[in-house]
């Protein structure tokens, strides 16, 4: 896993990461897995299979809420179990 989306992305969910991802690997995103599904989660996820460790998503959020895994801070490290939790039981549409 390279990078992480924290909590900080929670309610905002602002696609600015999607749009710059080259591997398309931030989901729920509407464009890529639909509306219903952006709308249900409660933030975006990086997933760790298919993530190519470029970093383009850092600077492109708003909020900061992406971090390289080994710089997550303190205060957001349960946000990388997470986001493993979620590519788990999550399926694209």
């Amino acid at each position: 896993m390279a990078h992480v989306i924290t909590q900080r992305c929670v309610g905002v969910k602002d696609q600015s990461c999607v749009e710059v991802c080259p591997v398309d690997c931030i989901h729920p995103a509407s464009d890529l897995d639909g509306q219903d599904a952006f709308n249900d989660a409660p933030q975006l996820f990086i997933d760790p299979d298919v993530c190519i460790d470029c970093g383009a998503c850092v600077p492109a959020c708003p909020v900061e809420a992406i971090f390289y895994l080994d710089d997550v801070p303190h205060e957001y490290r349960d946000d990388i179990d997470t986001n493993r939790q979620f590519y788990r039981s999550w399926s694209p549409a």
